[in-house]
């Protein structure tokens, strides 16, 4: 890890720590994160940084548990099973924060591409790509008027429904690194759809990555399309 990235990982652990602390006290915040209530003022008050294994135990454990909590307390499923993510897709600076924990919980190889699929996605794709320095790609499910060509994929439903991605060709080159990510998994059709997309464009998948996944259906179908890792913030049975 370069000087760089320390500071990166050391600025990511007091981005937690202040979400953590809009509705908490210092007491409860030095119980949940096992650290001194006085160095938790320090840093949230921005007088100095974590070091950064403090900072790594910060973004890979508690961070994980207590974004994956907040993911939680704003999910609505409605009764008859739809889900209702506004409250995190909408919420920039928040998706901001998911971006380093996904990253180095689940150990993705930096990627060149995100690609996501249009328009849940994209919010999350973006937090992501700015991460990573990579570029964000995301299919649709119609063709833009003035390109020419495209990667195509389609896939019959178990609905009966035929659902077809469409990414321009241009947007993903031969031999690079590719992260799909989306707001949600649960069947994992979507998923399917964009890693054919990136292996029609001889790209080498670094990754699945979800904020949400509805049982395991999903994520099971992805393990078995690629070797790479697959993962998610928060898990709903």
């Amino acid at each position: 890890m370069n000087r760089a990235e320390k500071a990166a990982l050391q600025l990511q652990a007091v981005s937690v720590l202040r979400m953590l602390k809009e509705t908490r006290t210092y007491d409860e915040l030095a119980e949940l994160t096992g650290l001194p209530a006085g160095d938790l003022n320090r840093y949230v008050n921005g007088h100095v940084l974590p070091g950064v294994e403090r900072a790594r135990e910060v973004v890979e454990g508690v961070g994980r548990n207590a974004l994956a909590d907040e993911l939680e307390a704003r999910v609505r499923f409605d009764d008859e099973g739809y889900v209702d993510n506004s409250g995190v897709v909408f919420d920039q600076s928040f998706l901001d924060l998911v971006a380093p924990v996904a990253a180095n919980t689940l150990n993705f190889e930096r990627p060149d591409v995100i690609l996501t699929a249009a328009t849940d996605g994209i919010t999350l794709g973006a937090a992501m790509a700015s991460y990573f320095g990579a570029r964000l790609a995301y299919a649709k499910k119609s063709k833009e008027t003035a390109v020419e060509d495209f990667i195509e994929s389609r896939q019959r439903l178990a609905s009966g429904i035929e659902l077809t991605y469409y990414l321009p060709a241009s947007a993903i080159d031969a031999g690079e690194r590719v992260l799909v990510v989306d707001d949600l998994i649960r069947s994992g059709e979507t998923q399917e759809l964009l890693l054919d997309i990136a292996l029609q464009a001889d790209a080498n998948i670094a990754g699945v990555f979800a904020l949400i996944a509805v049982g395991d259906e999903g994520t099971n179908r992805a393990r078995e399309l690629t070797e790479a890792p697959v993962g998610a913030l928060s898990i709903f049975e």
